[in-house]
């Protein structure tokens, strides 16, 4: 085994301890839940959840905004393949701007563990407190990097959402969806000066929107 190998198992042996407490705790199937997309201006934002197979360890999982696209995108295949049981769901901007940000964040966890083949009996979440489930929950503060089954989960969620934004550049280019993934980057407050906002734009998000405006010197 080599250097990056033996990194790789020692993080995964870590990031077991939340289910190894919980396993001893006397639950028998638990499921990790993230989110992706709560600070962007436009787009869903997306949760995920993630039964792992004790029995099949994915070595690389990490919270997903730690690992470059290329190995969240076959850490995403892997996971999938080898999870006893995942899910994921959407929630819109129409939505998001009806009940706010950490309402609809929660009705996309609750959406993609009722979206589970099975019922875990504990929910390991990403520091979220959430409500209405027919389960025992536990929040982890960075729980994406603490826990490998809310860092699959988050992996899931991330990548998942990421593809959508490709799919909406194609269908609004202007905006660049491709390169910010709907976050408020200069370039895309600059073209939300220039075009207004689409459908997929938070409109809660845009209160502010005036204050990114670049002042017109040239007449000064």
């Amino acid at each position: 085994m080599n250097a990056r190998d033996e990194k790789l198992r020692a993080r995964y042996e870590r990031m077991l301890l939340h289910e190894r407490q919980a396993w001893m705790a006397g639950y028998v199937c638990l499921a990790g839940l993230d989110e992706a997309g709560r600070g962007p201006l436009a787009g869903p934002v997306a949760a995920a959840a993630c039964i792992l197979d004790p029995d099949r360890p994915i070595y690389g999982l990490n919270d997903s905004k730690k690992l470059s696209p290329a190995a969240r995108d076959a850490l995403y295949d892997q996971i999938t393949d080898q999870a006893l049981g995942w899910s994921g769901s959407l929630v819109d901007a129409a939505t998001i701007d009806r009940i706010n940000i950490l309402e609809a964040t929660c009705q996309a966890m609750r959406q993609s563990v009722a979206a589970l083949n099975r019922q875990p009996d504990l929910l390991l979440v990403d520091a979220v407190k959430l409500g209405g489930v027919p389960m025992a929950v536990r929040p982890i503060v960075r729980g994406d990097a603490e826990s490998v089954s809310i860092a699959a989960a988050s992996i899931l969620a991330k990548v998942t959402r990421d593809r959508l934004m490709l799919e909406y550049d194609r269908q609004y280019p202007v905006y660049g969806f491709a390169g910010h993934k709907g976050y408020g980057t200069r370039s895309h407050y600059d073209a939300l000066l220039r075009h207004g906002p689409c459908p997929l734009h938070r409109l809660t998000f845009l209160k502010t929107l005036e204050a990114h405006r670049t002042p017109d010197t040239s007449r000064a």
